[in-house]
């Protein structure tokens, strides 16, 4: 068994690498290091996004938490950040969600919060790891009365929406939005959220059937909102994906406004109103160059992490920063959450508009994007470690950096949550940063796959 943790919790394809047997082990391996010296009986909530395995694997994981003596709230269809959230308010000891996030249906993952709120840093993860591998001991299970037990919370949804809704000061009222829901988590809170808060909102894509989660909608597949959005003529849409804690926007034109342009609007809109500690923000290597040119155009500090939003946070928390995210749309905002949320990133944006007056289109004009393309190469899963060490692959990545000089840049990285290298190339000149990516992209196909490349 390779390392099970990857940079947004365990995943794999349900019933294959993420089985019920695995799942329940996880319970208990999470339930013995996150409640180590507990006085109490310990609690968990454990919510789940809408794909079919999911409900099987929350099974098993609170099977595996009741067997070692934990008590289970089950938060039923939430979002990822709901379960963070809810963990502090229910006062519960961790937090599990069991969600694959922009993935396909037949994937599956198990992502653990701890008590405060936040994923779990790699000393508890790689603690888990150890009982899961068999480097340390897995806890016994217990009889009687100390058997753990599950209540179902029928309020999980409303707590969330009311702490969403005391983020923002000004209401939607007026504003005439699409919302996409990928037919995941948030198509158990959108509708009431936006309404709520006084948007004329038409829900897209909220009829999840346990196989059409992420399918052809949702943050990763904007091309039906952006239509729908330019043919009813409306102020803005916006699309989370499977689990909700992304969120990408298009503008009144449909034009997409990614995680970089938000991030962008709301930076300069924070460092206005003096709430951008240290007028700094935190992004990542995949950032944008024209969001690092924004930032030090408008005398702010940017500092990038390795990919993934958990690099963020930690960042954010080291230095005590306000503010941070990714380009695919992971937005944290740390007043108000301990990860990234996307129905917190779209009421913010929406009701600055709003308080403010203008487009989207408006707002987005902040920051020039420089021309970015990406190349994905499909790899089996041990060449994303023979990547680090294979001469010819690092032979053209050195020389592709050297044609980009100082005008460009390439990132070349194995995914954390997919079986897939990525190449990524940033440039003013749009036809040779293709041909680059594309060549490098060749070298990565031609040494370490099978590969189905895939260009976005």
């Amino acid at each position: 068994m390779g390392r099970l943790f990857g940079t947004d919790g365990i995943r794999g394809i349900a019933g294959v690498d993420l089985t019920c047997e695995l799942a329940m082990r996880i319970g208990r391996a999470a339930a013995a290091v996150l409640t180590e010296g507990c006085r109490r009986r310990p609690i968990f909530v454990v919510g789940t996004d809408t794909r079919i395995s999911s409900d099987m694997l929350s099974a098993a994981v609170s099977a595996g938490l009741c067997s070692v003596g934990a008590d289970v709230i089950s938060l039923g269809v939430v979002p990822t950040p709901a379960v963070a959230f809810l963990v502090g308010k229910y006062k519960a000891d961790a937090g599990i969600m069991i969600s694959a996030s922009h993935n396909t249906s037949e994937y599956n993952g198990i992502k653990i919060f701890s008590g405060d709120g936040y994923k779990l840093p790699d000393a508890l993860e790689e603690r888990v790891e150890d009982i899961l591998q068999g480097r340390a001991e897995m806890p016994a299970a217990v009889t009687g009365a100390l058997v753990g037990k599950i209540s179902y919370c029928s309020s999980a949804s409303k707590d969330y929406i009311d702490h969403l809704k005391s983020s923002v000061a000004f209401s939607l009222d007026g504003l005439r939005i699409a919302v996409d829901c990928a037919n995941g988590s948030a198509s158990q809170t959108a509708e009431r959220l936006f309404s709520e808060l006084g948007a004329e909102a038409a829900i897209l894509f909220a009829v999840p059937d346990g196989q059409n989660i992420n399918e052809n909608c949702g943050s990763t597949h904007l091309e039906a909102l952006a239509e729908y959005v330019r043919t009813h003529k409306l102020d803005a849409g916006v699309a989370f994906d499977g689990d909700a804690d992304r969120c990408l926007c298009v503008d009144e034109t449909g034009a997409v406004v990614d995680g970089d342009a938000i991030m962008a609007i709301c930076t300069a809109d924070l460092a206005e109103r003096g709430k951008l500690s240290r007028r700094t923000v935190v992004g990542t290597i995949m950032s944008n160059f024209g969001f690092t040119k924004f930032c030090e155009e408008n005398g702010l500090r940017f500092i990038p992490t390795k990919v993934g939003d958990r690099f963020v946070l930690e960042e954010m928390l080291l230095e005590d920063y306000s503010f941070g995210g990714e380009q695919s749309g992971h937005v944290i905002f740390r007043d108000f959450a301990t990860t990234g949320d996307g129905q917190l990133t779209a009421i913010q944006l929406l009701s600055m508009m709003r308080r403010k007056g203008a487009k989207l289109s408006e707002l987005a004009r902040v920051m020039t994007k420089y021309p970015q393309t990406m190349v994905n190469v499909k790899v089996r899963p041990e060449s994303k470690v023979l990547f680090y060490t294979d001469r010819a692959v690092k032979d053209a990545i050195d020389e592709a950096k050297r044609t980009l000089g100082a005008d460009g840049r390439i990132v070349v990285r194995p995914s954390g949550t997919e079986p897939l290298i990525r190449v990524m190339a940033e440039g003013q000149d749009v036809a040779e940063i293709e041909r680059i990516a594309a060549e490098v992209a060749g070298v990565i196909e031609n040494r370490l796959g099978e590969t189905d490349k895939s260009t976005i």
